[in-house]
């Protein structure tokens, strides 16, 4: 009997649980004012989510998921409005804290 070797993906994606944070924290910023609109892009080698303030402006947040870095500096990468890396990591709801931070209020009692 021959073995076949593994297919590699056609495409990268996001998996239900990584969508649910993702969309979680798009939810909250919409309702607090910040997004108004959004984006996915997938490749052969990356999958991204892209959060805009506005339709015909360049995305607020970028999150950008490549497989094919987990091994080194973490597959989740988040980008700011100029393109800057503003975090990397191996774990999604760590390298979304920057963006989670913006919502944080003090609230005095």
């Amino acid at each position: 009997m021959v073995a076949f070797p593994p297919r590699a993906p056609l495409q990268v994606g996001f998996d239900r649980l990584e969508l649910m944070h993702i969309l979680g924290l798009y939810g909250r910023m919409v309702a607090a004012g910040q997004w108004r609109d959004y984006a996915m892009d997938f490749a052969r080698d990356s999958a991204s989510f892209c959060a805009f303030r506005r339709t015909a402006e360049r995305p607020t947040a970028r999150v950008e998921k490549r497989p094919a870095l987990r091994n080194r500096q973490g597959m989740w990468t988040l980008y700011g409005e100029g393109g800057q890396v503003l975090k990397r990591g191996h774990d999604l709801v760590g390298v979304l804290f920057p963006i989670e931070r913006k919502l944080l209020k003090v609230v005095e009692g």
